[in-house]
């Protein structure tokens, strides 16, 4: 099932998975972007991306190394 921008703990919690040894802060918000355009199954079009999204998801994504 296909998911978006408005699914961030779900995108949290898929580059985790896919880039568990990664320091979420240590991304920049265009490499962020990128690597989740890049998981399987992520829909792009779906919702909009901003900054507030980006930062909401390296926060949940920090939280899942914890």
């Amino acid at each position: 099932m296909s998911y978006g921008w408005n699914d961030v703990q779900r995108i949290a919690e898929e580059l985790y998975e896919a880039h568990p040894d990664t320091d979420p802060y240590s991304v920049g918000f265009v490499k962020l972007q990128q690597m989740i355009q890049q998981l399987p199954d992520f829909d792009d079009t779906s919702g909009r991306v901003g900054e507030k999204v980006l930062e909401a998801v390296q926060t949940l994504w920090a939280a899942e190394i914890d």
